[in-house]
């Protein structure tokens, strides 16, 4: 356990006697992110804090540093390295990254708008191959959504993976709780209460390349109690009846669609199965 806190955190400061703060970086719902240079070896790293305050004592900190630090084994260049994970005195929890690079999915289309199919098909294999080798070390990431995949100049990489997992553990919820994920891009299954899993993370894909293709996700509503109500049907809004005009191949929706049931038995069971469909589409 280091003898520091979360609010030494602040450009200038070096941590653990070999992070230095170089300037705040972004900004999540449960922790602050900081860019950062290993002074051992000149490189750039991303320090991701979560506050004690997240935990009920210093046993549930400890349960999820274990979780994240489990993330180490994920081998694929999809996805966000994690380099060690610290427990601070005030049982603060700080991950160490690879620094994300590039402008998040999110940024992106907030300047672009939809992208085109080939983009689409591209950045849907990449990130699935990723989560392929997530799932086969024997994680989920819980939480994916275009602010989690960030576009760097070697391709996208899926970020913040375990952070939703490593809490649902850590704080022993058990099989049900209250939604712990985004609702737009949560199954239904969420909104009940039930625990991410590979279903769940494919699901989240799914409606990222919705959103990529169209511009917009499948579902309308502002409320959780519309978006709830949106997801019961059994397949998604159709992408011309949501976007009236949008020329999205139908062999690409197809296979997009194939993610967004409803029934999540009627889903891709697996990663490697909706990533090889979606590089079959034959966009020519």
């Amino acid at each position: 356990m280091s003898a520091f806190s979360l609010f030494n955190l602040a450009p200038g400061v070096t941590i653990l006697d070999r992070y230095e703060i170089k300037s705040a970086n972004r900004q999540g719902s449960m922790s602050a992110a900081f860019q950062a240079q290993d002074v051992t070896d000149g490189s750039a790293c991303e320090l991701q804090g979560f506050p004690a305050g997240l935990f009920e004592n210093p046993a549930q900190a400890e349960e999820f540093a274990a979780s994240m630090r489990g993330w180490k084994g994920v081998d694929s260049d999809a996805v966000l390295c994690i380099r060690s994970v610290e427990v601070l005195e005030d049982n603060s929890i700080l991950v160490v990254t690879d620094l994300p690079s590039g402008d998040s999915l999110r940024d992106a289309m907030s300047e672009t708008g939809a992208f085109t199919a080939p983009e689409v098909q591209t950045i849907g294999v990449a990130i699935l191959n990723g989560l392929s080798a997530v799932h086969d070390a024997g994680h989920i990431h819980g939480d994916i959504k275009p602010n989690a995949i960030h576009l760097t100049s070697d391709g996208p990489v899926l970020v913040d993976g375990g952070i939703t997992m490593g809490l649902w553990s850590a704080k022993h919820l058990g099989d049900k709780t209250a939604l712990i994920g985004t609702p737009y891009y949560a199954p239904v299954e969420q909104f009940g209460g039930e625990a991410p899993d590979i279903s769940s993370d494919i699901y989240n894909i799914a409606t990222v390349l919705y959103e990529l293709a169209t511009g917009v996700v499948p579902w309308p509503g502002k409320s959780f109690l519309e978006i709830f109500q949106a997801k019961l049907a059994p397949t998604p809004t159709p992408m011309r009846e949501r976007v009236p005009g949008c020329e999205v191949p139908a062999s690409l929706e197809e296979v997009i669609k194939g993610g967004l049931l409803t029934d999540r038995r009627e889903r891709y069971t697996d990663a490697n199965t909706f990533r090889d469909l979606l590089a079959a589409v034959d966009l020519g």
